[in-house]
């Protein structure tokens, strides 16, 4: 078992175990998709969508200002969409994978477009701590909302290779920190570790996996929160929960799942496993609910999530976009996914 330490400077690629062969790699092999598979998946995705995959209503959404955020208790997280989550530890704001943009795609005139807008703006952000990053798909790095994040954000924190492109872009490269797997930081009493996921990377058709992807634990006194990024189903929850756990609350992926891509992207009894794998106390589904990045329709991840938590008796949470969430007291909230057709 790995031991977990701090780094504070960028390693080179090439020494990381999970670097192979110049590329990252996971440590359980992936099914590798055929020429006729990729075709019929982008037919599908293109032209055969199943109907119920977007909202023909408006998605609730509460509105958040500075002047909100900032009178905010600590503890407490927003959630801002998909996978983009704000989270203000010892009176300083944390955010996650930040997707602000109206499509997640390399173009704004095509790609997945968002459900609803943001709670919040960039510029009405508070100032930011850190930037928490879990890969470079689209849908997780918003490369225009990282540069107009760069001038109020001290610290950008990602797995190994990611930091490049943001340094690419034009971020300072003081700001940037760059972690394989059980390595991480501290910031202002919060530690940031960089833990396994299973997941693969890529913003091109030849970049695939240049980058190494990650899941995140966040640590502030006796508050412990996991988030997932994206992730199939695999061993290393365990060896998280082990590592770090319980959790105070876990934020777990839970969409954009088919069978046709098992291991990248976790079903709903998955889902409930690795919250399981991990120790969790209260699960929060995370990565639905913005895009229509799936097959499935577009409520389906909460309702087949809720049952299966109802069933072990897991605690949940499915905050709306916008409401606060208090991470050590954490309520259930209302489906309110039921409510939009």
């Amino acid at each position: 078992m790995t031991s977990p330490t701090l780094a504070s400077t960028t390693a080179p690629l090439a020494a990381s175990p999970q670097f192979h062969d110049g590329k990252f790699r996971n440590p359980a092999p992936m099914h590798e998709h055929s020429f006729g598979e990729m075709a019929r998946l982008w037919w599908t995705f293109m032209f055969d969508k199943p109907t119920g995959t977007v909202p023909r209503q408006a998605i609730p959404v509460r509105p958040l200002s500075k002047a909100a955020l900032l009178a905010a208790p600590d503890n407490t997280l927003f959630r801002l969409g998909h996978s983009t989550m704000l989270i203000k530890l010892g009176g300083a704001f944390y955010l996650t994978d930040p997707v602000f943009s109206e499509r997640a795609s390399p173009v704004q005139w095509a790609g997945p477009a968002r459900f609803h807008a943001p709670p919040i703006g960039i510029d009405e952000l508070p100032p930011i701590k850190a930037v928490i990053l879990s890969h470079d798909h689209y849908d997780h790095l918003d490369r225009a909302a990282v540069l107009a994040l760069a001038n109020k954000t001290t610290h950008f924190v990602a797995p190994l290779g990611v930091g490049q492109r943001l340094a690419d872009w034009g971020v300072a490269r003081a700001k940037i920190q760059e972690f394989d797997w059980w390595q991480g930081t501290e910031i202002d009493g919060v530690r940031l570790v960089a833990t396994p996921a299973q997941h693969f990377s890529g913003r091109g058709l030849g970049d695939r996996n240049s980058t190494l992807w990650a899941s995140w634990v966040l640590i502030h006194k006796d508050l412990r929160v996991f988030f997932s990024g994206d992730s199939g189903y695999f061993s290393g929850f365990k060896e998280i929960g082990a590592k770090y756990g319980p959790f105070d609350v876990a934020l777990v992926e839970t969409g954009a799942y088919d069978k046709q891509w098992p291991d990248v992207h976790m079903q709903p009894e998955e889902t409930l496993q690795a919250f399981l794998d991990l120790k969790g106390k209260w699960l929060v589904p995370i990565h639905n609910g913005t895009f229509d990045l799936g097959l499935h329709r577009w409520q389906e991840p909460f309702e087949r999530i809720s049952a299966l938590a109802a069933a072990r008796g897991v605690a949940m949470a499915t905050p709306e976009m916008g409401e606060p969430l208090d991470l050590l007291q954490p309520q259930a909230g209302r489906p309110w996914w039921r409510a939009v057709e």
